[in-house]
């Protein structure tokens, strides 16, 4: 960049953020990053969970350059067998439940959001399609149409019109679940509503979102993009819940660290996708052969370490060193993703700035500026906890 741009971005930054402090990155390992002066800084938002197995996981590092040295993209519609897509879907299909046995390999969590509305469309043969109120799944038009209103209208609204046919509902209401019917094509939900500021499902609700779609013939579809590969506390967030859906949209942390997403069915439900028309969904760069072979060494990494049986206690143990502090009003937790509640936004957009001076990125939520975000890797310690926690307290004092 230009010292003429570098300045013109700079300016623009300060005067449209919240928090115009900047840092630049030169390496970052394990749970944190470091500027070229060689401050650390924990990194409390993993890329918004990507870095689930930390940064420059020696693992994901290897077999990126393995990969890198043997191909790299040559032609991902199926006229080829590529080893990293077979293997990595393979190990997806054998871990999600029945009947998730068809993987989908795309670019993006948006992009797996829109293919999953096309599949539900197409195998339903119907046109209404629901989200949830003050969800997120993306900034595509097929994504943001589904984005929950009325807290997503002020992206909405310069870009209309989007999508016809849909509406929002609210997430645990279940009286809102009579608006399901045989109109419905699909129900689209985040089984932990993350950019709401970590919302839980209340006891019963997906089940009965669940019984719901079944009954009136409308695909369920999971966006499981932030709460997959194991943030939850489960591999996936439907194994915590016990409910399976008919699609599940993952991304973020599943190409480890490496942009890649998927949408996830049944051999039934998306051998649609085969015929009338032909190659109903395309894509030149979805399942790189490198983004594959990255996911899939970040997925045996959380696997034979047993990273994943260790996160619900980890944040547990957040949850349990912060919520004693006076400037905390409430925590919200998943596994290791925990909304911390301040109840006012200045105070939050104070903290953020705190936050830099200490040491420590954190964030807050696209539905929720009242809150901050944690969400280290997955592979933080009990020592690295504790020793966060100190910042964390040391700033919250300073409010």
């Amino acid at each position: 960049m230009s010292e003429i741009l570098r300045k013109q971005f700079l300016r623009h930054v300060a005067q449209t953020s919240p928090s115009p402090q900047l840092i630049e990155v030169e390496r970052a390992e394990g749970v944190f990053f470091y500027t070229p002066e060689g401050k650390p800084y924990y990194d409390l938002i993993s890329g918004v969970s990507v870095s689930n197995v930390g940064h420059a996981n020696r693992a994901v590092v290897e077999a990126v350059q393995r990969q890198a040295a043997e191909y790299m993209h040559i032609m991902v519609y199926g006229e080829m067998v590529e080893r990293p897509q077979v293997e990595f879907a393979r190990l997806l299909a054998q871990t999600l439940p029945d009947p998730l046995d068809s993987v989908y390999f795309l670019n993006s969590g948006a992009e797996a959001v829109e293919g999953a509305l096309k599949l539900a469309k197409r195998y339903t043969g119907r046109t209404e399609m629901i989200s949830m109120r003050r969800a997120y799944h993306g900034s595509t038009h097929g994504a943001m149409s589904m984005m929950g209103q009325p807290e997503g209208e002020e992206w909405k609204s310069a870009f209309r019109p989007l999508l016809p046919d849909t509406k929002a509902i609210r997430f645990n209401h279940k009286e809102d679940l009579k608006q399901i019917t045989e109109r419905t094509a699909c129900v689209l939900c985040e089984p932990v509503q993350g950019e709401a500021g970590v919302r839980p499902p209340e006891d019963g609700f997906l089940q009965a979102l669940r019984e719901r779609c079944t009954e009136v013939g409308a695909l369920l579809i999971f966006d499981e993009i932030q709460m997959g590969m194991g943030r939850s506390g489960e591999m996936f967030a439907m194994q915590r819940y016990g409910v399976t859906p008919d699609v599940v949209c993952l991304a973020k942390a599943l190409g480890g660290g490496m942009p890649l997403g998927a949408f996830v069915s049944s051999q039934e439900i998306m051998a649609t996708l085969t015929h009338d028309p032909v190659l109903g969904h395309i894509t030149t760069f979805g399942g790189h052969p490198v983004c594959c072979a990255a996911g899939l060494a970040a997925m045996r990494y959380l696997i034979d370490n047993k990273v994943v049986e260790d996160v619900e206690r980890k944040g547990a143990m957040y949850e349990e060193l912060l919520r004693d502090h006076p400037a905390v009003r409430e925590i919200r937790r998943s596994g290791l993703l925990l909304a911390v509640e301040l109840g006012a936004s200045e105070k939050l957009y104070r903290l953020m700035d705190i936050f830099i001076e200490e040491g420590i990125l954190s964030d807050w939520f696209l539905y929720c500026d009242t809150a901050f975000r944690i969400s280290p890797p997955l592979v933080i310690s009990d020592e690295e906890i504790g020793d966060s926690v100190r910042l964390i307290r040391k700033c919250l004092d300073r409010l």
